[in-house]
């Protein structure tokens, strides 16, 4: 979006690896406007240290504009860090449902608010009754969902490092993730999204998702059930193969969001499809 549609009203932007500050700071340029981070990242969850990266913000007088919404404000509430902005896909986890489509602004100064809202407004940004109600129902049960699915989602972590078909797993909640202490700092869990790289590479990874029979093939993340998807053909296949390159999205990637259904169902699933690559 930010390359294919902003560009063309003039919005400039520079992608950086925001896990380490240091990108974060010499990114910044004379016209930047905001830092905007997500942490965990999407697809390769990696971790942004939220308070630094705010510092560094406000150094330049600028806001920090944070994507809590592999987090939900469940785990993890960026305000508390020094963002002042936190924006969140309300399909994700807060409705839990996979049946919304929708997004939220949150602001902690006035003055934010009143720049926002007027954009919104015009824009017609706007849910109907009945999509706001169905997030209200889902919301009521995020506390029970995000506790199962990231429950499981160790449990499997844990499983596929050791598999052998499968190469390198990446889930906050490993000792071995390169920011495994500023997650456990900064969030009271590690989520339910996992990344792992698959032996034989986009070969191997077809053949993993053309044969799961719990898991859905599908880009979306945070509802009850469990999906799977390959970020360099999928949610990420317009970036060019250098970006991606660089941003860690590689084709033996493959990105698993964990839902609420039975461990042993899942493990075996996985398994199953896993053990079927040559």
């Amino acid at each position: 979006m930010l390359e294919t549609i902003y560009s063309k009203y003039g919005v400039e932007s520079s992608f950086v690896d925001t896990s380490n500050l240091e990108n974060i700071r010499k990114a910044i340029r004379p016209n930047t406007k905001m830092v905007f981070i997500e942490t965990p990242a999407n697809p390769t969850m990696k971790i942004t240290d939220l308070k630094g990266a705010a510092e560094i913000a406000h150094q330049h007088k600028l806001p920090l504009v944070v994507d809590n919404t592999f987090a939900s404000p469940y785990l993890q509430r960026p305000f508390e860090h020094g963002a002042d902005i936190i924006v969140h896909s309300l399909t994700k986890f807060l409705n839990g449902h996979s049946d919304v489509v929708g997004g939220m602004i949150v602001v902690k100064d006035e003055n934010y608010y009143k720049m926002i809202r007027p954009t919104l407004v015009s824009f017609g940004g706007t849910m109907d009754p009945h999509q706001a109600w169905l997030v209200l129902r889902g919301v009521r049960t995020l506390g029970l969902r995000v506790e199962k699915s990231q429950d499981n989602a160790m449990k499997l972590a844990q499983f596929l490092r050791k598999h052998p078909k499968v190469l390198w797993v990446t889930y906050p909640g490993l000792p071995d993730h390169p920011q495994y202490e500023i997650a456990k700092k900064q969030m009271d869990g590690f989520g339910a999204m996992i990344a792992i790289g698959v032996k034989n590479g986009l070969e191997g990874g077809k053949i993993v998702m053309n044969n799961v029979q719990i898991f859905t093939l599908a880009v979306s993340l945070g509802g009850v059930e469990s999906l799977i998807e390959h970020p360099a053909s999928m949610t990420h296949a317009s970036v060019s193969k250098e970006e991606k390159i660089k941003a860690g999205i590689s084709d033996e990637l493959i990105r698993i969001a964990v839902g609420c259904e039975d461990y042993e169902d899942l493990k075996d699933d996985l398994d199953q499809a896993l053990n079927k690559i040559p």
